[in-house]
């Protein structure tokens, strides 16, 4: 399926690792030109130079999502360097220190929600006034499994990641008449790199070599960190997939949606 998005200008923010590198490469490789944000000037440019080398297109910016003249001037840069955004991947975000109800403090929560829930609303507000405009675009909001199913535990990050759906589900309806879509990706248990050290780290403490293929250190520890249905992890590129259709016109029809991503790890009853 051509999903139309040669030529697109997408902006992935917190693509320079994990899972925002890996939808930026997705992009990249249904021929949007991709722009490459992190705070990291090296790790951005070794993404941005993977797109390059494999034939895609991408730029870099950087900046720091909580302060605002850093998020003006990131935007500005990447319009400077691309002309127009089609496309905003608000990924960037993450949790805080582990801290349960035992331990959980206030200024938590307002760094937690500063790092997923306003940086998406600086960088979203800069961007849908052009999307309104010229009557396209599309805005896909990265929240988690947490959201929907809240561990004890970082009850900072659970609370953040639903209340970026809300505001999707808000946005979605002012937008939508301009033919701009707004949706949610909810990740569950995603392969990335930092959750491969942490499988790897159990598996070793079991007796499991530090080189033994993924596939069996998957299927030795996957129930210790998670009950998965379908009985693996997802992968980088399931998610880009999504995305990728998310962002494309033949997704025209789908907004305020929450995709999960999970496995079938939520209950559905």
């Amino acid at each position: 399926m051509d999903l139309e998005l040669e030529d697109k200008v997408a902006l992935v923010t917190g693509s320079s690792k994990g899972i925002g590198e890996g939808i930026a490469k997705g992009l990249a490789r249904e021929n949007a030109r991709v722009i490459v944000h992190g705070r990291d000037r090296s790790q951005a440019e070794r993404v941005a130079h993977g797109i390059i080398d494999a034939g895609g297109r991408a730029y870099v910016v950087v900046g720091d999502l909580t302060i605002d003249e850093e998020v003006r001037a990131l935007v500005a840069e990447a319009l400077t360097l691309t002309g127009r955004i089609d496309i905003l991947v608000n990924n960037a975000g993450g949790s805080g220190p582990t801290e349960d109800w035992s331990n959980t403090s206030p200024q938590t929560w307002t760094s937690v929600y500063d790092r997923n829930v306003l940086a998406a609303v600086r960088v979203t507000s800069l961007l849908l006034p052009a999307m309104r405009q010229a009557r396209w675009g599309r805005i896909i909001n990265i929240s988690s499994l947490a959201a929907m199913m809240p561990p004890a535990s970082r009850p900072d990050y659970s609370a953040a990641k639903a209340a970026m759906i809300a505001m999707t589900a808000s946005m979605a309806k002012a937008a939508a008449k301009y033919g701009v879509t707004v949706n949610t990706v909810s990740p569950g248990t995603i392969r990335s790199a930092a959750l491969e050290t942490a499988f790897r780290s159990v598996a070793q403490k079991q007796g499991i070599a530090a080189e033994a293929p993924w596939k069996l250190v998957e299927d030795a520890v996957l129930s210790q960190f998670a009950e998965v249905p379908i009985g693996r992890v997802g992968t980088l590129d399931e998610i880009a997939d999504a995305i990728a259709f998310l962002a494309s016109p033949r997704a025209a029809y789908i907004t305020g949606a929450n995709l999960r991503l999970d496995g079938g790890m939520l209950p559905t009853a």
